[in-house]
């Protein structure tokens, strides 16, 4: 099967090309001006911008166990919906994914139920380092250690652990990094004054600028001491952004680091009005941050742009503090909000491709997506930079069935998603076929 997308504004690799593509199976076939192909399904894209499908490099999809909140199929159409045609799951499931057999259990039950392209996470944990040393480096995308504890329980404490990890493996090493004791010193502290219901102003207090410091400092000086290849998830405060180095490629660096889209968009000033549903680890913290993480990102000493979509059911975040769990659904509504940054002139669209496309893909060495080439799987996602529309219950796709952006406009609208050359998306609706795969990579 072809299909041929003509006049596409495509966003690609540092520059916006006037052009045609030719899709052929699962590939693209030939990226020229004024194609022409017979045998071809054409669609007339009449100026829209096409991007390569965004790669989220850290989703928390629920499943196994925690299916109640989302699981694999719900949350990855709503993820196509989105323009995500890549995802990456975390390991805080139940069971946890510590293991090689629920790796594979994982890939399995991904294999029959994703709308998007696929892998996951292995676990390290206190004692689960023979396990890890068995894995074969293309199994999966990488390692997630949590140096902080979050939903699920899996904190890695014993620092001779962590060092053996870092010197035991060659993959990417993902880390969660919160210092543990601050955290629990500043939660206790909270919690003789205030019980369980502690105002949410106070969680970026509890789980505060210091605490992330401490962790993802230490990290990086371990990262640098064993030679580890080590990758910071949802950096989210100024002090942390200044400890990455941009004076490399991306390729060359053994150090790198990731924003997530709600520490962009929010800031403290939001708990007021949206309480718990921006409560995250790390916790959405000041405007400054905000803005110094911003700088951080466009002068590329962050990386990646992810979403940490991680849903909850509403009665489960309208808990008191103490037990509403931290975590928000993301993957539909991520491009548009940087979309919605780009039209407000804070990045350019050449960038948001950079981060959220080209760099997950180098980052994880994932073969043959995150580009628009010849030859390499046909994962696009169409906008419309010009098609306003607004997040509301009628049109979230969430099995959890809110969102943060609720209410919120947005000037660009994915139009179409097209995952290993098939059109999963188109219009406001995905489609009944699963096209998704499991991710190989160019490892040695």
């Amino acid at each position: 099967m072809k299909t041929l997308l003509k006049n596409a504004h495509l966003v690609n690799e540092g520059e916006i090309l006037q052009t045609d593509i030719l899709i052929e199976g699962e590939f693209i076939y030939k990226i020229a001006a004024d194609i022409h192909d017979e045998q071809a399904k054409i669609i007339d894209l009449q100026g829209k911008y096409v991007l390569p499908g965004i790669i989220d490099d850290q989703v928390h999809f629920r499943e196994p166990g925690l299916t109640h909140k989302g699981n694999i199929e719900t949350e990855s159409r709503a993820a196509v919906a989105g323009g995500i045609t890549t995802f990456m799951e975390q390991p805080n499931t139940n069971p946890q994914t510590t293991t090689i057999e629920k790796l594979e259990e994982k890939m399995a039950l991904a294999a029959k139920s994703s709308y998007a392209n696929y892998s996951f996470l292995f676990g390290g944990t206190n004692d689960n380092l023979e396990e890890l040393k068995k894995l074969d480096p293309n199994a999966c995308s990488g390692v997630k250690l949590f140096l902080g504890s979050s939903t699920g329980n899996m904190l890695v404490d014993d620092e001779a652990v962590i060092e053996s990890i870092f010197r035991n493996t060659q993959m990417v090493i993902s880390a969660h990094c919160e210092d543990e004791a601050t955290i629990r010193n500043n939660m206790a502290k909270y919690t003789a004054q205030y019980g369980e219901d502690i105002p949410m102003h106070l969680h970026p207090i509890i789980r505060s600028e210091k605490a992330c410091v401490l962790s993802s400092s230490k990290a990086i000086d371990l990262a640098k001491k064993t030679g580890a290849r080590l990758h910071v998830f949802h950096v989210s405060t100024g002090k942390e952004a200044l400890n990455f180095d941009n004076s490399i490629p991306l390729r060359e660096k053994k150090i790198t680091a990731e924003v997530c889209v709600h520490h962009l968009w929010f800031s403290d000033e939001d708990y007021a009005k949206k309480g718990s549903l921006i409560k995250w680890n790390p916790a959405v913290k000041t405007a400054t941050d905000r803005a110094q993480i911003w700088e951080a990102l466009l002068d590329d000493k962050i990386d990646v742009i992810a979403t940490d979509h991680a849903p909850h059911t509403l009665e489960e975040k309208h808990n008191p503090y103490t037990k509403a769990p931290s975590g928000g659904p993301l993957v539909q509504h991520a491009l548009v909000a940087m979309l919605e940054c780009h039209k407000e002139g804070k990045i350019e669209l050449e960038k948001i491709v950079e981060k959220m496309c080209h760099n997950p893909a180098i980052l994880f060495d994932i073969e043959k997506r995150g580009y628009v080439r010849e030859g390499y799987f046909a994962d696009l996602a169409v906008v419309n930079l010009n098609q306003a529309w607004t997040v509301n219950k009628s049109n979230i796709l969430y099995k959890c069935g809110w969102s943060p952006f609720e209410g919120q406009n947005f000037e660009a609208t994915v139009t179409h998603t097209f995952v290993n050359g098939q059109l999963a998306y188109q219009n406001g609706k995905v489609t009944p076929q699963k096209f998704g795969k499991r991710l190989t990579f160019n490892r040695d």
